[in-house]
C-alpha cells in the first residue's frame, strides 16, 4: 500500500488542522495506520494509531487535543489536531502495518513500521 499524507500548513497557536493519510493499492482495511512526527533536531515521535478493529490510541503529548479516525471506504485516516501549540511544529508522517483483525496492539516505536508515506509540514506560530 502506498500512503500520501496531506493537510499540513502554517497556523497560529490554538488553531486546528486536520491531516489526511490516503492509501492507494493494497487492501486498506487490512492495515493499522499510525501518525508519527519529527520536530527539528528530535527523534521521530509516536502521535497516534488506529487499528483494523477501530481501537485507537494517541500519545501522551497530544492526548485530549488530537484524535485519529479512519474511513475505510475512502481509504483514509484522519488526524484531527485541535488547540495546536508551537511545540506541535513538526513534519508529520503516516505509516501502515499489515495486521490481523484481532490484533489490538499499539506500536509506538518507529522501528515497528516499515511502510511510510512522505511527510506533511505543520508549523504552529505563537
Amino acid at each position: 500500500v502506498q500512503l500520501q499524507a496531506s493537510g499540513g500548513g502554517l497556523v497560529q497557536a490554538g488553531d486546528s488542522l486536520r491531516l489526511a493519510c490516503v492509501a492507494s493499492g493494497g487492501t486498506f482495511s487490512r492495515y493499522a495506520i499510525s501518525w508519527f512526527r519529527r520536530a527539528p533536531g528530535k527523534e521521530r515521535e509516536f502521535v497516534a494509531q488506529i487499528n483494523r478493529n477501530g481501537r485507537s490510541l494517541v500519545g501522551d503529548s497530544v492526548k485530549g487535543r488530537f484524535t485519529i479516525s479512519r474511513d475505510n471506504a475512502k481509504k483514509t485516516v484522519y488526524l484531527q489536531m485541535n488547540s495546536l501549540k508551537p511545540e506541535d511544529t513538526a513534519v508529520y508522517y503516516c505509516a501502515a502495518k499489515d495486521t490481523i483483525l484481532s490484533d489490538s496492539r499499539i506500536f509506538t516505536s518507529q522501528s515497528d513500521w516499515n511502510n511510510w508515506g512522505q511527510g506533511t509540514q505543520v508549523t504552529v506560530s505563537s
